[in-house]
């Protein structure tokens, strides 16, 4: 039996979600869990990894048990209690065998927060950063990344993968009322290390520190170490995961 777990965690405390050897990470204090719940050895694998100090609202990983568990709000309770504040279950569900909490996943959506005053409450939640931004240029920028398919000036150097294509779906700035600044951006996958490296790109073009086509000119060349510095992880937020109506056909919401 394959099932699927749907949680949230703050990423703070916790060196990113996959196993680490010299750190605490979400996967193995979730399998620890899942492990004492229900008395026997439970490994799990998420729809993506983020890195160390990022946080999810919305984060799925799946696990295989030989035999069927009955899910209840009970269920879902005793393993909320074991995790520690930081991580919380909202639900688990089953799923068909072939169904995979990554490659299943048809999209990813992230959520950048930046705010100009100090929060002693937020101060691991967002960004503060003092400098004006012109938002303006800033979604000019994101325009032209809508353009292109190709991100490899936005991803780590030492990133395992066959290609750097990825399919945005949108990306935007927009300003709140409280003067909290978010940076929205949705795509069928993601680089290691891409959405931070963008923003703090952008960040650059804000100040007028860099024009719109050179801001194209980095992206053309494919070069990451002409893009700007990668923003603090404190402030990123994977939001929510994308899959298929078919597959969460029997997700059920407890609590």
């Amino acid at each position: 039996m394959r099932y699927f777990i749907e949680l949230s965690y703050r990423g703070t405390a916790y060196h990113g979600w996959q196993t680490q050897a010299n750190g605490s990470s979400v996967q193995s204090t979730l399998e620890a869990a899942l492990t004492q719940r229900l008395r026997k050895p439970v490994f799990v694998v998420g729809s993506g990894r983020t890195d160390a100090g990022v946080h999810a609202r919305q984060q799925f990983a799946h696990f295989d048990l030989v035999e069927p568990i009955l899910l209840s709000d009970a269920l879902i309770y005793s393993i909320n209690c074991i995790l520690p504040e930081d991580i919380a279950i909202r639900t688990i569900f089953p799923v068909r065998p072939n169904d995979h909490a990554r490659f299943s996943a048809v999209s990813r959506y992230y959520q950048y927060h930046i705010t100009r005053y100090k929060n002693s409450f937020e101060n691991s939640l967002t960004y503060h950063f003092r400098p004006d931004l012109e938002i303006d240029r800033m979604n000019e920028a994101c325009q032209i990344l809508l353009k292109y398919t190709d991100f490899k000036s936005f991803s780590k150097a030492r990133a395992n993968v066959d290609h750097f294509r990825c399919r945005l779906d949108f990306a935007y700035w927009q300003r709140s009322e409280s003067d909290l600044l978010t940076f929205h951006i949705k795509a069928n996958r993601f680089l290691w290390g891409m959405v931070r490296t963008i923003v703090g790109t952008m960040l650059e073009i804000g100040q007028d520190r860099m024009s719109l086509d050179k801001f194209e000119q980095l992206i053309v060349a494919q070069d990451r170490t002409i893009a700007g510095r990668a923003a603090p992880a404190n402030g990123l937020y994977l939001v929510d995961v994308g899959y298929p109506a078919e597959l969460l056909a029997q997700r059920v919401l407890f609590g």
